[in-house]
């Protein structure tokens, strides 16, 4: 009977933690909108600049690459996400200077990357894509 009861107590306090975490991990999955996601990439050399995403509830993205930002849509579901860039950039005062054909091919590549992107799955302030080529972003919680 001893046994009986430690069994019970030891579920019982299991059951009480389990539900004390769950809500802050559940919290924890949601797709962070209308917050930075900042690639997880060193600058390019000669450069401060590093490629950011922000997707707004409406689905509204705004890219920042290498060299440019652009606009486009994205559609975000539990686990399935889909990202169309738009061909026209920002306006000009929003554009960084002239580059490299390095860094304008970096650009096309990560477009490509961003437009193949199927699903997603965050892990804390870690934001994976996942497509043709995975994509690790990090929250800005600055």
């Amino acid at each position: 009977m001893a046994i009986l009861r430690r069994c019970a107590a030891c579920f019982l306090v299991c059951f009480v933690v389990a539900g004390a975490v769950a809500p802050a991990m559940g919290s924890d999955r949601g797709f962070p909108f209308d917050q930075e996601l900042m690639l997880d990439a060193a600058p390019t050399r000669g450069a401060k600049r590093v490629p950011i995403l922000e997707i707004e509830g409406d689905g509204a993205a705004s890219i920042d690459l290498w060299c440019q930002s652009l606009r486009g849509e994205a559609r975000v579901s539990a686990g399935s996400i889909t990202i169309v860039p738009r061909s026209e950039p920002m306006p000009e005062p929003t554009r960084a200077m002239p580059c490299s054909p390095a860094r304008q091919a970096r650009d096309e590549n990560l477009l490509a990357a961003l437009s193949g992107v199927t699903s997603w799955r965050r892990r804390g302030d870690i934001i994976e894509l996942f497509g043709t080529t995975t994509l690790r972003f990090h929250l800005m919680t600055n």
